[in-house]
């Protein structure tokens, strides 16, 4: 797979929806932009699957970490402390959800979702865009006949 992030996207977005004077060109790039952000948007897509299936995996770890079930073995392996609660008694189940919410690596699993996310959404709006791109020559055709009086 590519590697790309969000902000290649956008500038690679930047560079390729410019259309120019060469109207004819421009008609006959549109498919290739579509297939270059159609295969984005499937990696993406494949991308961000695998980070889902990634934070279930650790929010099952941190469920067993929490609640006492891991085994030492696995608490070494992850590098994570005895004692999840820094010698507090054990919360009431009803509490646990802030210790979730808080841990910082169920927050970064997250915030890497929403990347993913975030990235789908920019490529479908990019791909909107290259889907309709022929009503935008076909404006700019007619704007030329206007100028030249046609």
């Amino acid at each position: 797979m590519t590697t790309y992030d969000l902000n290649t996207i956008l500038d690679d977005w930047d560079k390729d929806s410019r259309i120019g004077s060469d109207l004819s060109e421009a008609s006959t790039k549109t498919p290739l932009l579509h297939a270059k952000y159609l295969r984005l948007y499937s990696e993406v897509k494949l991308r961000m699957r695998m980070q889902e299936n990634n934070q279930k995996k650790l929010l099952k770890a941190k469920w067993l970490y929490y609640n006492g079930k891991m085994p030492k073995e696995d608490i070494d392996k992850r590098g994570w402390a005895y004692d999840p609660f820094d010698g507090m008694s054990k919360p009431l189940k009803g509490d646990m959800d802030y210790f979730y919410e808080s841990d910082d690596e169920i927050i970064q699993s997250e915030d890497k979702v929403q990347y993913y996310k975030n990235m789908l959404e920019t490529l479908k709006e990019i791909l909107n865009n290259i889907t309709w791109r022929h009503q935008t020559l076909r404006n700019a055709i007619e704007y030329k006949k206007f100028e030249s009086g046609v």
